[in-house]
């Protein structure tokens, strides 16, 4: 290969790497001018959605208020709500693994307790008398009473606030 060719390679090469070059800056451009609208667009559609989320929230302040029932600590005189509801004592301890997972749920939950049913907390831990009284004698346990504290029902195994309510009388 003589110097003329060597020359006349690297020139077609440099020519070559300089098109790729250009072409790759020009790409490169025009994405970023696509993108341009897309942010647009973007903040267009939240724009939207916050409208619509504020049209929902006026409309929901306006309309009367669902009434739900409760889920509370346990106090003595709540027991006499057993009058106009049903009260459960649900008997819980904060180290128990299905005592926390029933009290998240109940508590994602709050809007499903019907309005007639009080879900009272009690903590097993410093409830030695209420356990006596009721013969518990472990956590997870509930106990259905009436408005004297008088017990209607009493049972354990239920993971979940549906699976609760069902065992209401």
């Amino acid at each position: 290969m003589t110097t003329k060719n060597i020359i006349i390679t690297i020139g077609i090469i440099i020519i070559a790497l300089g098109g790729i070059n250009i072409i790759s800056n020009k790409k490169a451009k025009s994405e970023k001018e696509n993108k341009l609208p897309e942010i647009e667009t973007r903040e267009i559609k939240n724009t939207e959605i916050q409208q619509t989320e504020n049209i929902k929230a006026d409309v929901s302040e306006s309309l009367p208020a669902k009434t739900a029932g409760t889920y509370e600590v346990y106090s003595p005189e709540k027991i006499a709500w057993a009058k106009d509801k049903k009260v459960i004592l649900f008997f819980k301890a904060s180290w128990c693994p299905t005592c926390r997972s029933v009290d998240k749920d109940i508590k994602a939950n709050l809007e499903n307790i019907p309005s007639d049913v009080a879900i009272l907390e009690v903590d097993y831990d410093n409830s030695q008398e209420l356990k006596q009284k009721y013969g518990v004698t472990y956590q997870h346990t509930f106990v259905q009473v009436d408005e004297n504290g008088g017990k209607l029902a009493k049972w354990s195994g239920s993971p979940t606030l549906s699976s609760l309510l069902k065992e209401v009388k």
